[in-house]
């Protein structure tokens, strides 16, 4: 039985799509649309998985959410040592502090970012808005956006030491930080490091990322 992508426009199952297009692993394609204007995922991903979200897998009897989990399925069952250091070396130590990073630690605050950044609109009740905007205003300024800047030098200094984020090779790891990156380019309100923007252009120019575009649509994230 062949794997099959459940995937969502303009989100974290394009790194799944790259991933199995790395690996050349067959695939099949479920595709599901936001709600244009709440940007949330529609229901029928319910039927899937219980929690109704985006990237999950179904691969067999084998139903996997959660991007990490999903890398971690992938490359242990079809990776055959591919896009993964081997245990027990600097690089892998690398490898596994990164694939959970992207969702422990360098998600939340841009996920804080998009929704914050959007308390002044709709569905707030017109005369709230203001007050919306206020309160907004300043949880971005004296929390979000300190730490976004935190992070980015983090990504940018990680950088400037290793071409990828495991070490001197691409890995898995990359594949999982590449939406953290996107979406901090799309909404963090800061400029990106110069070796950050160069990671973005390498990542962009592989083969596998542009199959993975092209079967899945273009990645574009709200700001």
């Amino acid at each position: 039985m062949t794997l099959t992508v459940h995937h969502l426009n303009s989100s974290r199952s394009h790194r799944v799509l790259w991933l199995l297009e790395e690996l050349g692993v067959p695939y099949q394609i479920e595709r599901y649309q936001r709600d244009p204007k709440t940007w949330l995922a529609p229901p029928e991903l319910r039927r899937v998985h219980p929690l109704g979200r985006s990237p999950v897998i179904t691969d067999g009897e084998h139903t996997v959410a959660e991007s990490g989990a999903i890398t971690e399925y992938v490359i242990d069952t079809y990776g055959n040592g591919r896009l993964r250091p081997a245990a027990g070396t600097p690089a892998r130590l690398k490898y596994t502090y990164w694939l959970h990073y992207a969702e422990g630690s360098a998600m939340p605050p841009l996920v804080l970012k998009f929704i914050f950044g959007r308390l002044g609109g709709p569905p707030v009740p017109a005369l709230l808005r203001p007050l919306a905007r206020a309160i907004g205003a300043g949880a971005q300024q004296s929390y979000i956006d300190p730490q976004l800047a935190l992070h980015l030098k983090f990504w940018d200094d990680s950088l400037a030491q290793d071409p990828w984020f495991a070490g001197p090779e691409f890995s898995a790891a990359d594949i999982q930080m590449s939406f953290p990156l996107e979406a901090a380019q799309a909404r963090a309100g800061a400029p990106l490091g110069a070796h950050v923007l160069t990671y973005l252009e390498r990542i962009r120019a592989r083969p596998a990322y542009q199959r993975a575009l092209a079967c899945g649509g273009s990645l574009s994230l709200p700001s």
